[in-house]
């Protein structure tokens, strides 16, 4: 039976046409985003997912921005022990040559003065970021971010690794400071002072004028032991600058991992989507193609009435 009241062949080419139209637009969006999940109502699950994930994979950016930060200050004062060890070793020469009898100490004692100036210029300079890592008051303590932590439970952290000062002969300062942050040349490796000949010395208040050989002595023993205690600080700073690198490594391959693991869940299948595309715009044609006849098929019932 053929009703001008409703047309079924009409009502099902349109539902079709309806349909492909949805799926086509779902298709184009992937397209034109690249993503086969970009919201919510697409999946709402592996949105979520992948929204976090983002979320933390950000986070590790800032953790790596961190770490590059507490390398450089690592890096700063490594440098600065590397070139105080050079000094105090000009200094422990001149203090061999002095032992010699015939040498001039008020000579050898000028350049060993020019070399301690150094020693506090090179001290007060090792500063990254207000921050100064040879210089430091006893019992202070530094710290560098090392890693952002998400528990099992959801919850989030971000772990940091201490490097605590110790100011003596055998510390991790080269000099201590006061309260406010002012340099203490009395303290630290190169600061704290031992007695010979009766006065008190240390490498950067050494004066070998009036010395005897056997105090020069005990002067060149004072600076070998600042030497072992500047290399034991040179090798915990280096020990603390491999640990932080391997961190940054480790941080930038989670980062990869995780921008990874989003993509499975959410990115789309660029050779899929464009055969889906294809094939769909092919249905289109047919869908508006078969509503077309389908709407033409009650003009053919005028001619019943001609």
């Amino acid at each position: 039976m053929t009703s001008i009241i409703t047309n079924n062949a009409a009502m099902a080419a349109l539902s079709t046409l309806r349909d492909v139209n949805n799926n086509l637009q779902t298709t184009q969006n992937a397209v034109s985003s690249g993503l086969r999940i970009s919201k919510a109502s697409d999946n709402a699950a592996y949105w979520s997912i992948a929204t976090t994930m983002k979320s933390d994979d950000s986070a590790l950016g800032a953790v790596s921005d961190a770490l590059g930060l507490g390398a450089a200050k690592v890096d700063t004062a490594s440098t600065a022990v590397t070139s105080a060890i050079d000094i105090v070793q000009s200094i422990k020469d001149k203090l061999v040559t002095a032992q010699e009898g015939a040498v001039d100490k008020s000579d050898v004692q000028e350049e060993i003065s020019q070399l301690q100036q150094q020693l506090e210029s090179v001290a007060q300079s090792a500063s990254f970021s207000g921050q100064n890592w040879v210089v430091a008051s006893a019992g202070a303590t530094a710290s560098v971010v090392s890693s952002f932590v998400r528990s099992a439970t959801g919850g989030v952290s971000v772990q940091s690794s201490s490097y605590n000062f110790t100011a003596g002969a055998t510390g991790n300062v080269l000099f201590g400071s006061d309260s406010v942050g002012t340099i203490d040349t009395a303290s630290g490796i190169l600061g704290t002072e031992q007695t010979i000949g009766g006065t008190d010395y240390s490498v950067y208040s050494l004066n070998i004028v009036g010395m005897t050989s056997g105090d020069i002595g005990k002067a060149l023993s004072m600076v070998e032991q600042s030497l072992q205690a500047m290399t034991s600080l040179g090798s915990q700073l280096g020990s603390l600058s491999s640990r932080i690198d391997l961190q940054t490594s480790f941080a930038s391959s989670l980062s990869d991992s995780i921008e990874s693991g989003v993509g499975k869940l959410v990115d789309a299948d660029m050779e899929t989507e464009s055969s889906k595309l294809s094939a769909l715009q092919t249905q289109q044609q047919l869908a508006v193609q078969s509503l077309s006849i389908a709407n033409s098929s009650t003009q053919s019932l005028l001619s019943l009435f001609r």
